[in-house]
């Protein structure tokens, strides 16, 4: 038997034991958005210190990306880092299967199809939202990937795009990634202006229209719907709850993480609290001192910490000292320590 043999033997068996139920999919009542330029690796290790059950999502990773630079570099994860999943983007059928092989080989739990992403960048290379134009595409895609690998393909949208905002373009577009055996759609729900707006405007100018996204559950009851989009705490998405299969936060978790902190017990039903900020931050210092030996700048960790203490006395010295200290050359996991100092009620800091 060839290894090429061996392999699709061996995706066919893992199928197979995804379908008799011993390979769970993700538990997606609430997930992290994927973030260009946030969610890396660094922070998903991050996040996982605050809630052990929360979904999260790595950057859109192009199938160029993947196929032709360094697949480490952008699909390396830590297994404490599960559930996890890769979002794609591209639009060839034949290269997003093969990169949704590659990421099921790295470990990922889901396969995510980008067809939300509005910027210029994206659209150039015919995918993100401009891809809600060509639903027969989207399927094939969809298809191909399906063919490829046992873990779950799912895909996130938008509500609409350009002048096609109206709910029968949206609802043709649905019907056509669960006809080609999509089980789970993330819709944003504001709709993408292509041209005119920038990526941070499509974040914030078009309206938010949640009831369309709650139209669609009802009209495909069998279909999984995940509300994305203006999701700022826990309690927002807890309320959400009742009329979705699940929530996606997105720029809130980042900014403020701690809104996490709660979610495994009052959205997963887990009975251990979460640890103190203070413990995150120490439990962070092993895997920032390994990270750091390896050659990864402390800054590139802490970039995304600067956050946890939002709210709470010496955030602006804890945010402060990090953003002027991690940089350095030399900097590692004393300037954690040091940093959280400022958070303590005396907020002493050696010098």
């Amino acid at each position: 038997m060839n290894a090429r043999h061996h392999a699709r033997m061996t995706i066919r068996d893992l199928r197979a034991q995804s379908d008799a139920g011993l390979r769970a999919a993700p538990d997606r009542r609430l997930a992290v958005a994927p973030m260009m330029d946030c969610t890396d690796r660094f922070d998903r290790y991050f996040l996982r210190q605050i809630s052990a059950q929360v979904l999260l999502y790595t950057e859109m990773v192009t199938t160029g990306a993947i196929l032709n630079g360094n697949r480490d570099r952008y699909l390396r994860l830590d297994p404490v880092e599960h559930p996890v999943a890769l979002q794609l983007g591209g639009a060839d059928a034949a290269a997003l299967a093969a990169c949704a092989r590659i990421g099921e080989d790295f470990g990922y739990d889901e396969i995510n199809l980008n067809v939300g992403c509005p910027s210029d960048r994206v659209r150039s290379g015919r995918f993100g939202a401009c891809l809600m134009a060509e639903p027969d595409l989207v399927a094939d895609c969809i298809r191909a990937m399906q063919d490829l690998v046992s873990i779950p393909v799912t895909v996130k949208c938008r509500i609409g795009i350009d002048d096609r905002a109206d709910y029968a373009f949206l609802k043709e577009f649905v019907g056509a990634i669960r006809d080609a055996g999509c089980k789970t759609v993330i819709l944003h729900a504001r709709m993408a202006v292509l041209s005119g707006l920038t990526p941070k405007q499509n974040r914030e100018i078009p309206p938010l229209r949640h009831a369309v996204a709650a139209r669609v559950k009802n009209d495909f009851p069998d279909l999984a719907v995940i509300l994305n989009g203006g999701v700022a705490t826990l309690e927002q998405a807890v309320a959400h709850l009742a009329r979705f299969d699940g929530v996606m936060v997105g720029r809130a978790a980042y900014h403020t993480p701690w809104m996490l902190a709660d979610a495994d017990a009052r959205i997963f039903g887990a009975a251990q609290t979460c640890r103190s900020r203070d413990e995150i931050v120490r439990a962070m210092l092993p895997y920032v001192e390994r990270q750091v030996s390896t050659g990864v700048p402390l800054q590139r960790i802490t970039r995304h910490m600067l956050g946890l203490f939002h709210g709470r006395p010496g955030s602006r010295a804890w945010r402060r000292y990090l953003s002027e200290n991690a940089h350095r050359a030399s900097a590692g996991p004393e300037i954690l320590e040091k940093a959280l100092a400022f958070t303590s009620s005396d907020r002493r800091v050696a010098a």
